[in-house]
């Protein structure tokens, strides 16, 4: 295979297919996604910008329901013949497939295909085979490292990266003297933080593998590539080993770490309780809530818990996360000086769980689902579909769920300390931001605070349960966003009272009237405007002539008058 990593294209309108497919392909070196397209007609336009300088090999077409196969794929194979189309689609008909191939199409994958399976029809498309069927199952990778170990490796990618380029900045033979010496004391200071890194958090042998990418091992595929794996090779395809849930939650957990090493800047345009942190505290904060919510995992799958059991368990696992965030973060015995009296910081804390489950953690969408999910690896449905597991949408809609838990759980910690000490000066230079240092900047945090759990609770929440929708916190790679997915809520919707449910009668009649009503604007501007132009502004216009024709005919007479009064 060349060392050059094969070009993709990605295809799609769906940004939960598209985080997934993104994440799975991130550690295979011979993979690389150059770019991604809403719609063909932009793949198109990426192809063109690229044209020799980034040869794309294959492109990814996922194919919504409603839209023609054919038409989608047409443009491409006319516009670039050699190109080889992987289709990512519901179930196709097979007088469409056959059509399909007669177009060129390299390969087919129906929506619901593993991971592991997906990843291997590529590369086999691109060994120069074809697809049209389920040929491979899904592979049984070795255990995922432990949360140290994630850290280690992401810290020591970022060193290495960073030596790399100060190494090429010094082998330049025109670099001056002082920028010698300044990129040299850089050099020192990396090498010496590889050093302290390897020696501050060491590795187990039994964790090592072999397997080496340019990119984070710490994703599902690298997993799966791993020289642990157990591959058996035959002549036809690769056979492989069932993924065990522990998989599948060490898969998940690592990739969220790894997000958590790019920015945490608030992108949300409503303010969340961990802003009131600097950024090096919030993510310690949120690595906390990542290494407890391991720990109480591994503990409900040792207590062998039933499915129901665990539902209804919910509150009191979701309180034990919070408390044992709270107590490492503080730490148990942490007190402050208030007018003279000692106050353990802890116990009061722990005291507002109440107000924080109604105002945080009841209103946390599809907990439950996650953590049935990651114990049992039941499937998920999604978009009135079931995905198994092991399935790129189920690991995708997984993977956004526990990011907004952990997110939430973080405020959630963060929120009776801005109850009980918001102005406690110890707090403050302990724990805030220095943009939050000021009493007034204080106030009016927490005030917007309080008015965004208003709109919350009486108009976005009713809002979004009549819509069918959850809204999600996310990490990326430059923030903290919010998305939103469909999810069934016909049952909270019928117990909605009071002005939530006024909201939702509101939006209803706002629905079935606002139509009918921009119909009559319409109709009757288009009178009025009718009115205007063809009668008043014809009549004015026949006026108008007529006057200018009367005065036309005065100015001949009174000219041909004059010259006939002339003597002769």
């Amino acid at each position: 295979m060349s060392d050059r990593p094969s070009q993709l294209i990605l295809i799609d309108d769906d940004p939960i297919f598209r985080l997934g497919l993104r994440t799975a392909l991130e550690s295979c070196s011979d993979l690389q996604i150059m770019a991604e397209a809403d719609t063909v007609s932009h793949a198109l336009l990426i192809l063109a910008e690229y044209g020799n300088l980034a040869p794309i090999k294959l492109v990814i077409l996922e194919i919504s329901i409603g839209t023609s196969v054919l038409e989608c794929c047409q443009p491409l194979k006319q516009a670039y013949p050699q190109l080889l189309i992987l289709l990512f689609s519901a179930r196709i008909p097979p007088a469409e497939l056959i059509n399909l191939q007669e177009l060129g199409i390299a390969g087919y994958c129906p929506k619901g295909t593993s991971i592991t399976e997906l990843i291997g029809v590529i590369q086999r498309l691109l060994a120069g085979s074809y697809h049209w069927q389920s040929e491979l199952t899904v592979s049984h990778p070795p255990i995922s490292s432990s949360l140290i170990f994630r850290i280690r490796q992401s810290g020591l990618r970022q060193i290495e990266k960073s030596l790399a380029e100060v190494e090429q900045l010094l082998g330049n033979p025109q670099i001056t003297a002082l920028d010698t010496i300044v990129w040299s004391g850089q050099r020192r200071e990396l090498l010496a933080a590889r050093w302290l890194v390897r020696k501050l958090l060491p590795v187990k042998s039994q964790r090592k593998s072999q397997f080496s990418t340019k990119n984070s091992p710490t994703n599902f595929i690298s997993q799966q590539l791993s020289s642990n794996s157990q591959i058996i090779s035959t002549s036809e395809t690769n056979i492989i080993q069932p993924l065990d849930h522990k998989i599948i939650t060490n898969s998940l957990f690592d990739r969220v770490s790894e997000k958590l090493q790019f920015g945490l800047v608030n992108l949300t345009n409503s303010p969340l309780e961990i802003d009131i942190l600097p950024e090096a505290k919030k993510r310690e904060l949120l690595y906390l809530v990542v290494r407890q919510l391991e720990n109480i995992l591994d503990e409900l799958r040792f207590s062998q818990i039933q499915p129901d059991y665990l539902t209804q368990k919910l509150p009191t696992i979701l309180q034990d996360l919070w408390q044992a965030v709270i107590l490492e973060f503080f730490g148990k015995y942490y007190t402050v000086s208030i007018k003279n009296q000692q106050f353990e910081v802890v116990n009061i804390l722990l005291r507002d769980w109440a107000i924080v489950w109604e105002a945080v953690f009841k209103k946390v969408p599809l907990s439950g689902d996650l953590l049935t999910y990651l114990i049992f690896q039941t499937p998920l449905i999604i978009d009135n579909t079931t995905y198994e597991a092991t399935t790129l949408e189920a690991m995708a809609r997984a993977e956004v769920i526990l990011q907004n838990l952990i997110l939430q759980v973080a405020n959630g910690v963060v929120q009776p300390l801005l109850n009980n000490f918001a102005d406690v000066e110890t707090i403050k230079q302990n724990f805030y931001d220095r943009r939050f240092l000021s009493i007034r900047e204080m106030t009016r945090f927490r005030n917007n605070l309080s008015w965004k759990y208003r709109l919350e609770k009486y108009i976005n929440e009713p809002k979004a349960v009549f819509e069918s929708r959850h809204e999600l916190l996310i990490l990326t790679d430059s923030g903290i966003k919010k998305i939103s997915i469909y999810s069934p809520r016909a049952q909270e919707l019928e117990q909605l009272s009071g002005i939530q449910l006024a909201v939702t009668l509101v939006l209803e009649t706002n629905d079935a009237i606002a139509p009918r009503l921009r119909s009559a604007a319409t109709f009757i501007g288009s009178g009025v405007v009718y009115i205007l132009t063809q009668i008043i502004g014809r009549g004015i216009g026949l006026i108008g002539k007529g006057i200018i024709q009367g005065i036309g005919n005065t100015f001949q007479e009174s000219r041909f008058g004059k010259q006939s009064d002339r003597p002769k």
